[in-house]
């Protein structure tokens, strides 16, 4: 398959032998699904074209018909690039009508398209406490019907300081007044750096009543409270209904992971599509991992919405490449071992394929990390590639569902509801119980996007209107705090 007119590779859709012919190029090896062969000759030193784009220049003369890889290909990514404004791009008109979803409507004009208990810990030490009585509480007949208790567990809270505190604390704060959130639950040890003291003081709570606090040192029988606490919150939310709101107000994460050779031309450019779909009914949507925009970065920055958003778009850039320079590390050694094997060689291929999943919309803010949503339309967000950290950044952001591709395959999840996408039909059929939507139709059945999207929007719909996806029946729903400091 080639993907873009001005390419000089293919992608191989299946296994292929040597001396095959794909597309009139006679292989020169055998060439595994997902990865690239060249579509003509290229020298040493050359550009290598996917997408459109360069993903890197020819270690060595490149032949046609050879397997491109490693071997013979490497990164053109530099640590000091320079960028220019070129211009706002041409608004598109919004649609008129406007699909709803039932969702349950907050007192600060949010909404929540989950209505759980959520027991938050201030400090990893309170992690058991908190699991022993959520366990406990979903046994009980006091749990409403569809709500689940979610404890969002994580090792920090304590043994830190500057960056590393406040960032536990302001992503814990933002994850409490999460609209997914029927009631919350705060609990703390008491001799923690992260304190319930400092942690109420600048917590903007929509509603006060769906929040309880406990701190474990100061009660006789910490389960017993915690116990209590819980029947209070789940005796509030027992009586909140979903009711039909506008799509528009409904926000949405996007993320790779386990990434293949397949993900660039058929996930991620669904999530694009989707992305590009809610965006024009006056939703939103957020890209993340900064890394995976390296060699990208200009394909977004030419979609600002005008030159303030650019400037924050090349500072997000820089101050990532940045952190890694701090750190002494490479900025392009990011694909896994996973990616590899799967067909992507270099980070610009990563990012390129990573990207799509922005669909075309217009870029209409740049969030720091532990910032939340204020703008409608695509958004980017300061995290890391990391899948944890990722889903989690876009979840204390203030998204109702995170959508994650994936090639390789992926169970993780976190604490909204986060739909699973395979790139490629093998591992959708291989893995139903991690797999939410396949869209390795587009190349194994020859299914039109345009369709496809339809068909996916129509599911994302019904899971903003309570439908579980795999990650909720599974309990798969984790945080993970970003962290770059020392531990005490």
């Amino acid at each position: 398959m080639q993907i873009h007119r001005d390419d000089t590779v293919l992608v191989a859709l299946k296994s292929f032998k040597k001396n095959e012919v794909i597309e009139g190029v006679s292989l020169l090896q055998d060439i595994p699904a997902g990865h690239k062969i060249a579509r003509a000759d290229i020298a040493e030193g050359e550009h290598v074209i996917k997408y459109g784009a360069s993903i890197g220049r020819a270690r060595s003369a490149i032949k046609c018909g050879d397997h491109i890889h490693s071997h013979n290909l490497k990164t053109g990514l530099r640590t000091d690039e320079t960028y220019t404004y070129s211009g706002a791009p041409e608004q598109r008109e919004r649609e008129i009508k406007v699909p709803q979803i039932l969702a349950f409507e907050r007192a600060n004009g949010d909404i929540g398209i989950r209505n759980d208990l959520w027991i938050v810990p201030l400090v990893g030490c309170v992690n058991g406490v908190a699991q022993a009585v959520a366990r406990q509480f979903e046994r009980s007949e006091e749990l409403p019907e569809g709500t689940q208790v979610t404890v969002l567990a994580h090792p920090f809270g304590c043994s830190q300081l500057g960056d590393d505190h406040v960032n536990t604390r302001t992503i814990l704060q933002n994850l409490v007044m999460h609209p997914n959130a029927g009631g919350v639950l705060v609990m703390g040890l008491g001799c923690e750096n992260n304190t319930l003291t400092e942690f109420l003081e600048n917590l903007e709570m929509p509603d006060q009543s769906r929040l309880r606090c406990m701190v474990a040192q100061e009660t006789e029988n910490e389960f017993e409270t915690a116990y209590r606490h819980l029947q209070d919150l789940a005796g509030i939310l027992s009586s909140d209904k979903r009711v039909p709101v506008g799509v528009d107000r409904l926000r949405i994460g996007l993320k790779c992971g386990g990434s293949d050779g397949f993900s660039g031309i058929t996930a991620n450019p669904l999530l694009g599509a989707l992305s590009d779909w809610l965006c024009s009914r006056g939703g939103t949507t957020v890209l993340t991992e900064v890394p995976e925009m390296f060699g990208a970065e200009r394909i977004l920055m030419k979609r600002a919405e005008n030159q303030s958003v650019f400037a924050d778009i090349v500072s997000l850039i820089n101050d990532f490449k940045q952190y890694y320079i701090d750190h002494d590390q490479p900025i392009y050694e990011n694909p896994s071992p996973g990616n590899k094997e799967g067909g992507i060689t270099t980070l610009e291929e990563k990012s390129l394929g990573c990207t799509q999943k922005a669909g075309t919309s217009i870029v209409t803010d740049v969030l720091r990390y532990q910032d939340r949503l204020s703008k409608n339309g695509l958004n980017l967000l300061e995290a890391p590639g990391n899948d944890g950290t990722a889903i989690t950044s876009l979840a204390a952001a203030g998204c109702h569902m995170v959508l994650f591709t994936t090639g390789r395959g992926n169970p993780l999840g976190t604490v909204v509801p986060t739909v699973k996408v395979a790139s490629n039909t093998e591992l959708a059929d291989r893995k139903k119980h991690w797999i939410d939507f396949s869209a390795g139709t587009l190349v194994h059945d020859d299914t039109d996007m345009d369709e496809l999207c339809t068909d996916f929007a129509d599911y994302l719909m019904q899971v903003a209107s309570g439908k579980q996806t795999l990650n909720e029946i599974n309990r798969m729903q984790e945080i993970v705090i970003f962290k770059t400091g020392v531990t005490l």
